[in-house]
């Protein structure tokens, strides 16, 4: 990453529960579980742009 920014989230708690569960498992902190589906959607989505 070039430049981080920092931002406030809100959460129901369920989702956040989820979160840190699936994080956990990954062997990841809550922030690193986020980014790796933030960046996994990402590069799905562009995939599916790409297939046009």
């Amino acid at each position: 990453m070039d430049h981080e920014s920092r931002i406030t989230l809100r959460l129901p708690s369920d989702l956040h529960a989820w979160l840190v569960t699936q994080a956990k498992a990954a062997h990841r902190s809550l922030n690193s579980e986020i980014l790796h589906r933030l960046e996994s959607e990402r590069a799905a989505s562009r995939e599916d742009t790409e297939s046009f």
